[in-house]
């Protein structure tokens, strides 16, 4: 087995476990009873999208994907302090309602 074999082996390993995380990451987010069980679903496939772009510039050779990875990582990041910012708001006016 030569090296590019490898890789190509590689490559097609990768992406069949990276998009069997995306579909356990969509039933999550789709079946979730929660909205913490949702938020951490939503960041999962974020993750998973960034392995996407990462699998195919290694596959490509189109290394500009990578700047698209990075930027997906950081719009990630703030749509997850975002939605976890309005799940303790919410939850702090739940149990304001609850006190009056």
């Amino acid at each position: 087995m030569t090296s590019a074999e490898f890789l190509d082996l590689s490559i097609y390993a990768s992406a069949v476990m990276v998009l069997l995380s995306l579909a356990i990451g969509f039933i999550r987010l789709a079946r979730g009873p929660s909205l913490a069980d949702r938020v951490v679903a939503l960041d999962m496939m974020t993750v998973t999208l960034i392995a996407v772009c990462g699998l195919t510039a290694v596959a490509t050779g189109v290394f500009a994907l990578l700047d698209v990875a990075l930027v997906l990582a950081l719009v990630g990041f703030l749509a997850t302090v975002a939605l976890a910012r309005f799940a303790e708001r919410r939850d702090a006016r739940a149990k304001e309602a609850t006190d009056d």
